[in-house]
């Protein structure tokens, strides 16, 4: 299964200093697999210490945060030789060890020759890291792009590079993004969809991928419970299951901000949910857009207002399956609930691709899904429609009030690359806007 984070990391590798790399992400999005068997394959030796698995190796840092220390302390513990010039050194679930993390500092700062690579599922909670001593990267769950290579069909990925905006390679495309809707970007899942598409039935293979969801959600409830701190578990859980209602609640218009009211019993503003939020946010578990209601201009952050903004689900395959959508449903052409979740995808393709905030606009009833900034500072609205009706009234008043040089459609049919002003694409290539922009 490959990754597109794996190119940043063979970069990483190819410096002659580096910082130690500390990979953040929700959990189950692959994290280890990436680190210890898709870059450890770059290397002559893999060392791999999950603090989550084995506490006891916290025992490693016990006696000094000194780099020298600590690897003589994990050659003794693990009963091996270290390479120094060639290992590379993983710390698992380090957010488990805060001496771990405070060891992040003292490589940067003596070993830059080291390879030292760190991942977590919690790392937006913690109290404190080193900061500009660490690379902070972020591991979302599997692209489309990522999805198509798990299909292992090499003509397709082929035309999908090539951007072909034939029929058949637009409906082959598009029938794996409708298939994607369903199994959604977290690898087991993914797996599973492909590993089991030789001997098993359509039937058995959507049971095992709606498994696979639920056993992931019940793990992430639990992580609420462990890791909430002073947020309350049960309001993190009100939030996290209300995001797939309130998105379920726009049919035909665009995602409407996040409502505050009737979450949580009593609680009827931003301040009182903030906190659960902003939890579920730094555990990557929701993201935001940010709605702008007056004339666009860079900054795009300077036009916002904290306490209004949608959020999505990180994941669009656990979105549907919170919202009990069966595989039939989203594969019906006519299924009329269908733009809330083109739109939840791509945000997500958004994010993954850029690592930023995203925004939006809307004036009187008219709304613009996403707002991009150019390096030039030029900003440019992209409106997105799941079907195959392409018109777009409101991507005509913004065009008629803010005149932009740039504009784009994404639609749930197949488009056309001739008018570089006005990009008509189909909704699979989000993750390419920024590329077609620049």
């Amino acid at each position: 299964m490959k990754r597109l984070l794996l190119e940043k990391l063979i970069s990483w590798k190819k410096q002659a200093k580096r910082k130690p790399v500390l990979l953040d992400g929700a959990r189950q999005t692959g994290k280890s697999f990436l680190l210890e068997h898709l870059f450890g394959a770059h290397f002559e030796q893999v060392i791999r210490l999950d603090f989550l698995e084995q506490p006891s190796l916290s025992n490693i840092f016990s006696d000094s945060l000194n780099p020298s220390d600590i690897l003589v302390n994990i050659e003794l513990t693990l009963n091996i030789s270290i390479d120094q010039k060639n290992a590379l050194i993983i710390f698992d679930e380090i957010g488990e060890c805060q001496a771990a993390i405070d060891s992040l500092k003292f490589f940067a700062e003596q070993h830059p020759d080291m390879y030292i690579c760190a991942s977590g599922s919690n790392i937006g909670l913690l109290g404190s890291f080193p900061v500009g001593k660490v690379e902070l990267l972020t591991l979302y769950p599997l692209t489309f792009e990522e999805f198509l290579w798990a299909s292992q069909q090499t003509p397709l990925e082929k035309a999908f590079n090539q951007m072909n905006m034939g029929k058949i390679a637009h409906d082959k495309l598009f029938d794996l993004l409708l298939d994607y809707y369903f199994v959604g970007g977290m690898p087991e899942a993914v797996n599973s969809w492909f590993e089991s598409k030789s001997d098993k039935g359509i039937i058995e293979r959507v049971e095992q991928v709606s498994q696979i969801h639920a056993d992931l959600i019940v793990g992430y409830e639990r992580d609420f419970g462990k890791y909430s701190g002073k947020t309350s578990a049960q309001h993190i859980q009100s939030i996290f299951n209300n995001i797939p209602t309130q998105l379920s609640q726009n049919i035909d218009d665009s995602v409407k901000r996040f409502k505050f009211k009737d979450v949580i019993e009593k609680k009827t503003r931003y301040q009182d949910l903030s906190g659960p939020i902003n939890w579920l946010d730094k555990c990557k578990l929701l993201s935001k857009c940010h709605p702008i209601d007056t004339t666009p201009s860079s900054p795009l952050s300077a036009l916002t207002k904290d306490n209004r903004f949608k959020l999505f689900m990180f994941d669009v395959g656990l979105l549907n399956h919170m919202l009990e959508l069966s595989y039939k449903e989203l594969r019906d052409q006519g299924f009329n609930y269908k733009g809330y979740i083109a739109e939840n995808f791509v945000q997500n393709e958004l994010i993954a691709a850029n690592g930023s905030s995203t925004y939006s606009w809307e004036y009187a009833r008219s709304e613009i899904e996403f707002l991009l900034k150019k390096d030039d500072g030029q900003i440019v609205p992209v409106e997105v429609k799941s079907g195959k009706r392409t018109r777009a009234k409101s991507l005509g008043v913004y065009v008629d009030r803010y005149k932009p040089a740039q504009t784009v459609k994404l639609i749930g049919s197949t488009g056309s690359l001739d008018n570089k002003n006005a990009l008509v694409l189909p909704l699979y290539y989000a993750s390419r806007l920024h590329m077609l922009l620049d």
